[in-house]
């Protein structure tokens, strides 16, 4: 029986990300599930890790959302059997709110929404060697849970990327996105494009042109080192 991994998404695009595809040519069993439609998330010996994408729900949000909290509950069964969790965007913001940590807008109303660099922190040079450009789409930032490891910043938001433990991470941006990926969100009719920070669709493409691609290679070797191939 092929490794289960949960993917735990808050919309019903394709899953032609990047997560999805490298789970899938590596001999996983990628388990897409949506908890805000009422899907169940599996919690037992058959998941061998998880991953909890971004969306567009405040984290916070439990008593409006309550499949939050099923969310919640199952980053404490990743978390407590020691298998590896991924959390993008809305996802890291979940586990280091379930954690203790501040999460929400700046004061400054600041957004990224475009392609931005990221620097490693200091001592993360085996997360991050060197500065990078990534995918970017949201406006809350995060603190970081007690206990994480800080990974990644920018200019506009300190805490990109954090681990807790050796299997845990949460990414602020969206490494997983492909270019016809973000062209969805770019596309969309509430696209941040008149928002404090965000870069226009040209500068957007511009950017990703140049750079998605060692973006994409940069992913790719986080995944195997998450999630090791099995074939």
């Amino acid at each position: 029986m092929k490794k289960r991994i949960v993917l735990v998404r808050h919309s019903d695009e394709p899953a032609d990300d990047r997560v999805f595809a490298y789970l899938q040519q590596n001999g996983y069993e990628p388990v897409l599930r949506r908890a805000f439609a009422g899907e169940a998330l599996d919690a037992d010996d058959t998941v061998a890790g998880g991953v909890i994408y971004g969306g567009m729900y405040n984290v916070y949000d439990t008593s409006l959302h309550p499949f939050l909290l099923d969310e919640y509950r199952f980053i404490d069964f990743c978390m407590n059997a020691g298998i590896p969790l991924l959390g993008i965007c809305q996802g890291a913001q979940q586990i280091a709110w379930l954690h203790g940590a501040h999460v929400g807008p700046p004061a400054s109303g600041v957004h990224e929404f475009g392609c931005y660099p990221i620097y490693p922190a200091e001592g993360a040079e085996d997360f991050l060697p060197a500065p990078i450009h990534v995918t970017q789409s949201h406006w809350h930032g995060l603190e970081l849970p007690e206990g994480a490891q800080h990974l990644a910043s920018s200019a506009l938001f300190p805490n990109q990327a954090f681990r807790i433990g050796e299997k845990v991470y949460g990414l602020q941006f969206h490494a997983e996105v492909t270019p016809t990926g973000f062209q969805r969100v770019q596309n969309r009719p509430t696209a941040n494009y008149d928002k404090p920070g965000a870069q226009t669709r040209e500068e957007q493409d511009r950017l990703l042109s140049l750079h998605d691609a060692a973006q994409a290679a940069w992913f790719d070797g986080f995944l195997r080192k998450l999630f090791p191939p099995l074939i």
